[in-house]
């Protein structure tokens, strides 16, 4: 697996709050995400669902659907993951989370990355 490298914490808010972009950066997506423990297809699904539940409808969750996508989650899949998860935290959250994972998949685009 190729080293995650984050560098949106610097980027964004490094001279502003530079201790919360080290976090972001080297600790979040530096340790964390590098961890191999949980490999990096489920660590990106367990995230989506985590923001998900969360209510997080905003940037951060588009970027963590491309990445999810990027990391081989199909269209089929991320839609039986936000029904399965929508029955646990909310009709109304999958129906948010759905209007944004149409603009990362395409439909019907299957198994097809």
């Amino acid at each position: 697996m190729d080293k995650i490298v984050q560098t949106a914490g610097r980027d964004s808010l490094g001279e502003f709050a530079p201790e919360f972009a080290h976090f972001n950066d080297d600790i979040l997506f530096g340790e964390n995400w590098n961890n191999q423990d949980i490999d990096i297809k489920t660590r990106s699904i367990i995230t989506v669902v985590a923001l998900m539940s969360s209510g997080i409808t905003d940037s951060s969750l588009i970027y963590h659907l491309q990445n999810a996508k990027a990391h081989g989650v199909t269209q089929k899949e991320i839609a039986a993951i936000i029904t399965h998860v929508a029955f646990y935290v909310g009709w109304p959250k999958g129906w948010a989370v759905f209007n944004l994972a149409k603009e990362v998949w395409q439909v019907n685009e299957g198994d097809f990355l």
